[in-house]
């Protein structure tokens, strides 16, 4: 097992760099500036990042244009109406520019009631804990009828809002920003798993489940911890590694 935690650790070091960030959508939160604006794109375009990146990320794109770096004025003032309006065309996947629209209403409300998200999650999470905040953005975000978009409860693993997180929270990071560190603790933050994460996790003996479910994302967060006590989420990159290395044949 110490040559697997080495291994962690060497590739841990090797991809947490700034050009993680090419292809990978936390590359958009670092097209604009402004802890305001960055954690509304941040958090829009990790609730679209499924499925395959050369569609998805277009996609964000298309809605980070339409924002013109003025992401706060443009959710907060409604002005995405003009980019997607409440019609039943196909967005992206499953999800219509109705739906759609009704997920940027649903964060405009919320910016409008608590006046960022960062103060959202703030009060939402008086413990300090990542899971604590998963269940307030699930649980604000059910009563819209947002199909997926955002999991209706943290039963399931909630990559996206794991991966959000992560972003926000994790400091002295070139790809994570740091803005909410002190909000959360970082040491409560959990794995990001989807099905290819939870493979490279079982290929080297971290985990044994089949299911992407949260209580496996805790199993496999609380192997991490053992790894990276102050930081597990360090292990994402790591398995992040695991994987690109597996590619090449290494």
């Amino acid at each position: 097992m110490s040559q697997i935690n080495d291994k962690l650790h060497e590739l841990a070091s090797r991809y947490e760099e700034a050009n993680f960030i090419i292809g990978d959508p936390s590359q958009f939160m670092h097209k604009v500036r402004g802890e305001r604006h960055q954690e509304l794109i941040a958090f829009i375009a990790s609730s679209l990042s499924f499925g395959a990146r050369a569609q998805f990320l277009p996609r964000i794109q298309y809605l980070l244009n339409a924002t013109e770096g003025d992401v706060e004025g443009w959710v907060k003032e409604g002005r995405f109406t003009v980019a997607v309006p409440p019609k039943d065309e196909c967005f992206y996947r499953l999800y219509t520019f109705r739906i759609m629209h009704r997920f940027l209403s649903a964060l405009q409300e919320l910016v409008m009631r608590y006046g960022n998200l960062k103060s959202f999650i703030s009060s939402s999470t008086p413990d300090g804990d990542a899971l604590t905040a998963i269940k307030a953005l699930t649980t604000y975000f059910s009563a819209y009828d947002l199909q997926g978009l955002i999991p209706k409860d943290a039963s399931s693993s909630c990559k996206r809002l794991c991966m959000f997180l992560r972003w926000m929270v994790r400091d002295s990071s070139p790809v994570d920003l740091g803005v909410w560190s002190d909000v959360i603790d970082r040491r409560t933050l959990i794995m990001p798993l989807d099905t290819h994460v939870l493979q490279e996790a079982m290929r080297i003996g971290l985990i044994h489940s089949r299911t992407t479910s949260m209580a496996a994302a805790r199993r496999l967060t609380e192997k991490m911890r053992a790894v990276f006590p102050d930081d597990p989420l360090k292990g994402d990159f790591a398995l992040f590694g695991f994987g690109v290395d597996e590619t090449k044949g290494e």
